[in-house]
């Protein structure tokens, strides 16, 4: 969903350049091509906000019903021969004088309008069905994202929302009647791309996760010790690393070297009960085991069968069901989820249904039941 809505921002850039530039051959070759993007954008932008909030991956049949204006764009942009051939002078005239949005001469098979009617109302219209979406799920805590997802929604969301609505600016600037320069809001566009980078430079760890590597790697090691560890690992490390190439892409292992690291992971992981830490990352079980961390993550997803995410917060649901029994009429559910290791309310229901397929309230219900 990002990669589309990535593209359709270059297309922009791409094809400003060529009617700048009064390339009219060029940019009908750019801007039929990026044109089903500048469609599929706001409703990407809309999926994967709304599947971020619901922590889904996957679109649902009926979503798939988003992309129709897609699909119409494609056809629009076909080469169809028609007797009225698109004068693609005129286009550039007219993105260098009113915008994207203003485009009201011919670049394909439907009307004018199917361009400078359809597009801002598909970019308004799946902003406000954005921002519905999220402002009803403020309300529902269990929804509620933990801190890194939360901030880097937010940043996505009001980024994306402040470019969109600059762009539909000279349309109500146009309908007003009141005078403006395009260039201004060419420049106006690179300044606040500028003042974006900036900030992302200056906390690039918003990005963790999301669009950089899946790994914190803001935190930074407390040791390499590597007391209690089973000498046996150390072994089957020093064996690996003289035996067995390992490069960025490709990790291979023997059975007994994957089943040796993930004994020990389990072994250390609930020896020390490090679940019950809130900020315990993947990073920090490398540190301990004395291992590179794609290793860790390797070996969980290979071995184990999940991500590091779901297999700690396993570790963490199993815990909390010991001890509900035992303190549920004195603390709250969300107390003995904190002491299980769970930081945000959010995090710890998500987690909780992915492992039971309840919400604990139900859970416990049915247990009684039975």
């Amino acid at each position: 969903m990002l990669s589309v809505i990535f593209f359709a921002r270059f297309g922009q850039i791409i094809t400003s350049l060529l009617f700048k530039a009064g390339e009219p051959h060029a940019l009908a070759f750019f801007h039929q091509t990026f044109t089903p993007f500048y469609y599929a954008a706001p409703a990407c932008f809309y999926l994967y906000i709304t599947g971020f909030l619901q922590d889904r991956k996957h679109l649902q049949k009926i979503e798939w019903l988003h992309f129709v204006p897609t699909l119409l764009a494609i056809i629009h942009v076909i080469p169809w021969h028609l007797p009225v051939t698109n004068d693609w002078n005129l286009v550039g005239t007219q993105l260098a004088q009113n915008g994207y949005f203003s485009l009201k001469a011919k670049t394909g098979l439907f009307p004018p309008y199917f361009h400078y009617i359809g597009r801002p109302l598909l970019v308004l219209g799946y902003l406000c069905a954005t921002w519905i979406t999220v402002m009803r799920l403020k309300n529902k805590p269990q929804q509620l994202l933990e801190s890194e997802g939360r901030k880097w929604i937010i940043f996505f969301l009001r980024v994306a929302t402040f470019f969109q609505l600059l762009g539909l600016v000279p349309i109500i600037l146009r309908f007003l009647h009141i005078p403006y320069v395009n260039t201004y809001f060419i420049v106006m566009n690179c300044l606040a791309l500028l003042l974006v980078l900036l900030y992302t430079l200056h906390k690039p760890y918003i990005f963790y996760g999301y669009l950089l590597v899946a790994v914190d790697w803001t935190k930074k090691p407390t040791s390499k010790q590597t007391t209690g560890i089973d000498p046996g690992l150390i072994s089957l490390k020093t064996e690996n690393q003289t035996r067995t190439p390992i490069t960025a892409k490709k990790i291979k292992f023997l059975d007994a070297q994957l089943a040796g690291y993930a004994f020990a992971m389990k072994e250390i992981m609930e020896r020390e009960q490090l679940y019950l830490v809130h900020d315990f990352q993947i990073i920090d079980l490398a540190a301990k085991l004395n291992l590179p961390i794609h290793h860790c993550s390797f070996v969980i997803n290979k071995q184990i069968g999940k991500n590091f995410r779901d297999w700690i917060n396993g570790y963490r649901i199993d815990y909390f069901l010991k001890q509900y029994p035992l303190k549920s009429d004195k603390i709250t559910i969300e107390a003995i989820a904190s002491e299980a290791g769970f930081k945000s309310q959010a995090t710890f229901y998500n987690a909780f249904k992915k492992e039971t397929g309840l919400m604990p309230t139900a859970y416990f219900a049915h247990e009684l039941s039975h």
